[in-house]
C-alpha cells in the first residue's frame, strides 16, 4: 500500500483500493442479490436472488433518474463501496466470462460473495480515513499493517470468501478505528476548550481536527451547547429519531450506531462527531457542515437531505 502524506493521500488510497462504486463495471448484483422489504425505502418486496423488475437487460436501472419518486429512496442511498465491480470481475474470471444470468454457479458465487466483499471494502474505507487523520498518528503504523492484511482478502476466490471469518477481520480492525476516533475527538475537545477561553461567547470551528482544514464560520452564527437532558442522550446507539439538533455544538460526540432518522441537523456543529454506522436516513443536513464528521460513508451521505450549502468531506464531495 502507498505511504503518502495523510492529508493528501486518502483520495488516492480510495482510488487504489477501488472503493468507489462503478455500476458500469457491475452486472446489477445489488438489484438481484439483495432482499428488499416493502417499506419507506423500497416500493416492493423482493427475495434475494430475484432480479428487480426495474433491472434492464444491459444491467442498468430502468428508473434510475426517478428512483425516489418511484418509491426506491433506499436504492439511492445504497453503496457497495466498489464490491459490485470486484465481485463481477472475479466471477467472470472464474466462470469463463459468465454472469449470474448465464450460469447458476456464477450466480451462486456472485450473490454469496457480494455481502462479504462489501464488508471488507467498508473496513478498508475506515482504515483509509484513519490514515488521513493527523490527530490519530499514534495508530497509523498499526492501521497501515491492518490495511495491508485486509486489502488482499477482497481478491479471494468465492469459496475462500465464504469460508472467511469476517467477524475476526472486524475484531482486528475495530480497535484501531476506536482508538483513532478517541484521539481525534479528544483533540477536538481540547480545541473547543481553547476557543472557549479565547472567546467565551462564541465557538469557532475546531482547530485540532484531523486532516480536515478548519473552515471559518460561514455566517458568524453561534452554536448552542446541548442541554443536560440531551447531553445524556448523546451516546453510541442513541435514539435520536426526529430530534431537533438545529444549531447545537455537538463537537466530539460519539454517535456510533445512533438512530438519527429524520433528525434536524441544520446548522449543527459536527466537528469530530463519530457517525460510524449511524442511521441518517432522512436527516436534514441542508446547510450543514459534514466535512469534519468522522467515518461517514457514501451510503450515509446518500440518505440525508442536503443542498448546495451542505459541506462534505473532500473524498465524498
Amino acid at each position: 500500500m502507498p505511504r503518502v502524506p495523510a492529508a493528501d493521500g486518502r483520495a488516492l488510497l480510495v482510488e487504489q483500493l477501488d472503493l468507489r462504486s462503478d455500476c458500469s463495471r457491475c452486472t446489477g448484483l445489488c438489484c438481484v442479490g439483495l432482499h428488499l422489504v416493502r417499506s419507506a425505502d423500497f416500493a416492493i418486496d423482493k427475495p434475494a436472488g430475484t432480479p428487480c423488475p426495474n433491472l434492464r437487460t444491459d444491467f442498468g436501472c430502468g428508473i434510475h433518474a426517478r428512483l425516489p419518486e418511484s418509491g426506491f429512496p433506499g436504492c439511492v442511498a445504497y453503496d457497495c463501496l466498489g464490491a459490485g465491480q470486484r465481485v463481477t470481475a472475479a466471477v467472470r474470471a472464474a466462470h469463463d466470462g459468465a454472469t449470474w444470468r448465464d450460469d447458476p454457479a456464477a450466480a451462486r458465487d456472485a450473490f454469496a460473495a457480494l455481502p462479504v466483499v462489501t464488508q471488507l471494502q467498508e473496513l478498508l474505507w475506515y482504515l483509509a480515513e484513519v490514515l488521513a487523520l493527523p490527530a490519530a498518528a499514534a495508530v497509523h503504523d498499526d492501521a497501515r499493517e491492518a490495511l495491508d492484511r485486509t486489502a488482499p482478502l477482497v481478491d479471494l476466490a468465492a469459496a475462500d470468501l465464504l469460508a472467511l471469518d469476517v467477524g475476526a477481520v472486524r475484531r482486528a480492525v475495530g480497535p484501531l478505528v476506536d482508538r483513532a476516533s478517541a484521539l481525534v475527538r479528544d483533540a477536538a475537545r481540547a480545541g473547543r476548550s481553547l476557543d472557549a477561553r479565547r472567546s467565551p461567547a462564541r465557538h469557532g470551528p475546531a482547530r485540532h481536527h484531523g486532516a480536515r482544514a478548519a473552515a471559518p464560520p460561514d455566517d458568524g452564527a453561534r452554536h448552542r451547547a446541548p442541554g443536560a437532558g440531551l447531553r445524556r442522550r448523546l451516546r453510541p446507539g442513541a435514539d435520536l429519531v426526529g430530534a431537533d439538533l438545529r444549531g447545537l455544538d455537538l463537537t466530539a460526540s460519539d454517535l456510533r450506531g445512533a438512530l438519527l432518522l429524520g433528525a434536524d441537523l441544520r446548522g449543527a456543529r459536527l466537528d469530530a462527531v463519530d457517525l460510524l454506522g449511524a442511521d441518517l436516513r432522512g436527516a436534514d443536513a441542508r446547510g450543514t457542515d459534514l466535512s469534519r464528521a468522522l467515518f461517514l460513508t457514501p451510503a450515509q451521505v446518500g440518505a440525508v437531505r442536503r443542498d448546495e450549502r451542505t459541506a462534505l468531506p473532500a473524498v465524498l464531495a
